[in-house]
């Protein structure tokens, strides 16, 4: 009896420890890498008209899980004196004591190991813009020490999804591309400042910088520009893909979405805020089937 029950101890022990990894992961929150999915998934399917295919298809799937893990981590380990300080961020792994930085950065090593793996399956630009999308995703945590507006280079950073889908696809860029690009920055500076309001209180504190405290009292207005920036270049993105009623009942749905968003984030409540940022994972999956639908009915394609 009491060795089972030691064993049953050491196996709890073991499940708890793995679970401790997947936090650092963010396995457990998948939020995050749905709003990096999204649009890479809707890149691939513009840059191949219709269904990429399951190669294609997995690898920019799977590849996005293994890319916001691996952030993840780089972000934890470079904020670890910072996340202790935090409301919202103080029991993570590697603040809690739960990981070691060492252990993090194996386990970042792995994941990378992975994602190098799947991207090398495609071709030489597309594994060249991977790692120039890494290395600006490994200084992104960095920049909230020195500028007001890392949003914007976590925003170039998770945007590289969507060159590196049509270079797989076509081994080129287009016009399109740019646009996809430029609408995806926008959409993530207007979304992570919704974020970063959330924190704004404890960055302010411990000296930290953000887009939310740089706009301060304007964050609300300047919120709403960046979002009529986005369905503008969604119009545009529209209009440059020959693209037809599906999309455009995609953009009617995104209009209701941010507007929703702009009631939630009126009184700036924290929790609200983490609300506004939250329902933008269903914003990028509409904006997603509504190209496969459009796709699906129509395939004149990208002028």
């Amino acid at each position: 009896m009491a060795r089972f029950e030691r064993k049953s101890l050491v196996k709890e022990m073991a499940t708890s420890r793995y679970f401790h990894f997947v936090r650092l992961a963010r396995l457990d929150k998948p939020v995050g890498s749905y709003l990096l999915l999204w649009p890479t998934l809707s890149a691939l399917w513009l840059a191949s008209l219709g269904w990429p295919g399951w190669h294609l298809f997995l690898v920019f799937t799977l590849g996005t899980f293994l890319t916001r893990s691996a952030g993840c981590v780089v972000n934890d380990i470079a904020d670890r004196k910072f996340d202790g300080l935090v409301k919202r961020t103080m029991d993570r792994p590697i603040p809690s004591g739960d990981i070691k930085v060492s252990e993090a950065l194996i386990f970042m090593s792995l994941i990378c190991l992975l994602a190098l793996l799947l991207v090398a399956t495609t071709n030489l630009s597309t594994v060249l813009l991977a790692f120039l999308g890494a290395t600006i995703a490994g200084i992104y945590p960095y920049m909230k020490r020195y500028t007001y507006m890392p949003q914007v280079i976590l925003g170039i950073a998770f945007s590289f999804g969507i060159p590196m889908a049509f270079t797989a696809v076509n081994n080129d860029v287009n016009k399109l591309t740019g646009l996809l690009f430029i609408a995806n920055l926008i959409w993530i500076v207007s979304y992570d400042t919704e974020y970063a309001m959330v924190d704004r209180d404890d960055d302010l504190k411990i000296g930290l910088k953000s887009s939310a405290i740089l706009f301060g009292d304007l964050d609300k207005f300047i919120i709403g520009i960046l979002q009529l920036g986005f369905i503008g270049s969604l119009l545009l993105i529209w209009k440059t893909a020959n693209l037809h009623w599906p999309f455009m009942i995609g953009i009617l749905v995104a209009i209701m979405i941010l507007s929703y968003q702009q009631f939630l984030i009126k009184d700036r409540k924290r929790d609200r805020c983490l609300r506004a940022f939250l329902v933008n994972h269903w914003l990028g999956l509409i904006l997603f089937l509504s190209v496969v639908l459009d796709l699906f009915f129509y395939t004149e394609g990208v002028t």
